[in-house]
C-alpha cells in the first residue's frame, strides 16, 4: 500500500504543477487562434482541479496523507512550469500533450500497484483517468496534423 500511497502523492503533484501551468497558458495564449485555445485550456484545468480532489481524497480513503503545499508539489513533480510570457498555441500543444502523455504513464503505473495489490478502488480511477488522458492525447495530436 506505501508504494500506492507515494505515486498517487506524486501524481498529486504533478496535478498540482499542471494545473497552474494550464492557467498559465490560459492567461498567455496569442494568435489566431485564441478564442479556441483559451476556452481549450480553460477546460482541460477545469478537469485537473477535479482530478486533484479526487486524488487527494482517495488518498485519505486509503489512510494516507496527501501533500498539500506547493513546496512539497515542486519537489516531486516532473511536470515543468510554464513561463510567466505570451506563447503561440503550437508550442501550448506540443507542451501539453507532453504532460498529458507523462502523467498518463504515471497513471498506468498506478493502476498496474493497485491491481497487483488488490486495491480495485484505486484502479478503477486510474482506469477513468486512463480513458479520459488517451483521448485528450490523440484529440491533441489530431490537432497538430
Amino acid at each position: 500500500m506505501e508504494k500506492i500511497l507515494i505515486s498517487l502523492n506524486a501524481l498529486l503533484a504533478d496535478l498540482n504543477v499542471y494545473f497552474r501551468k494550464l492557467q498559465n497558458y490560459h492567461w498567455n495564449v496569442e494568435g489566431k487562434d485564441f478564442f479556441v485555445v483559451h476556452e481549450k485550456l480553460e477546460e482541460y484545468y477545469n478537469c485537473i482541479f477535479k482530478q486533484i480532489d479526487e486524488v487527494g481524497e482517495h488518498i485519505l480513503i486509503l489512510g494516507g496523507q496527501p501533500l498539500g503545499t506547493l513546496k512539497d508539489y515542486i519537489k516531486i513533480t516532473k511536470i515543468k512550469e510554464a513561463e510567466n510570457k505570451k506563447v503561440k498555441p503550437d508550442e501550448i500543444f506540443n507542451n501539453i500533450t507532453t504532460d498529458f502523455s507523462t502523467i498518463l504513464a504515471d497513471i498506468i503505473n498506478i493502476k498496474e500497484l493497485a491491481d497487483n495489490s488488490k486495491e480495485y478502488g484505486t484502479s478503477s480511477l486510474m482506469d477513468e483517468y486512463i480513458l479520459k488522458y488517451t483521448k485528450i492525447i490523440w484529440m491533441l495530436k489530431q490537432s497538430m496534423e
